[in-house]
């Protein structure tokens, strides 16, 4: 009998350690982020792929990718990209930008914007997203992070 105690015991308090409760909802956050009712928004996801021009010169290359990455710090910093980054496989689809923006023709506005879009070294495929508003958050977080700039 005591033994069974001892198990029981043992048992509840490792449901209870691993038990995780569920954070508090809060509106007044969900509609600053616009959340529905799921925490999802819509955004545009953009696969940046290897475009028709090639640069062989490296000194070109390397001004064409510092304007790439100035452009996509201006438009994280207006709020109109959330997430952005390289692939590290070294494949015909080389990035992906998360916009948010409610339609591709947003999006594909913004595009334009980009230096290496404009040279066709890039390419972008763009496709309405579903996803967490929590992203709302990350360049907020992610300058909390950055010890340099990728633009430096």
């Amino acid at each position: 009998m005591k033994k069974n105690l001892i198990i029981a015991i043992l048992l509840f308090a490792a449901i209870n350690c691993f038990a995780q409760t569920k954070p508090q909802y809060d509106a007044a956050l969900a509609q600053k982020l616009g959340a529905d009712e799921y925490g999802m928004k819509t955004y545009v996801m953009a696969f940046l792929k290897s475009g028709p021009v090639k640069i062989t010169d490296s000194v070109a290359s390397a001004k064409l990718q510092n304007e790439h990455l100035k452009n996509i710090i201006r438009l994280a910093n207006e709020g109109k990209l959330l997430i952005a980054g390289p692939f590290l496989d070294n494949q015909p689809i080389r990035g992906i930008f998360i916009f948010n923006v409610a339609t591709v023709e947003e999006a594909k506005k913004l595009t334009e914007s980009d230096p290496a879009i404009k040279a066709g070294v890039l390419v972008m495929e763009l496709h309405p997203w579903y996803g967490s508003a929590a992203l709302m958050k990350v360049v907020e977080i992610h300058k909390t992070l950055e010890k340099k700039s990728v633009a430096d």
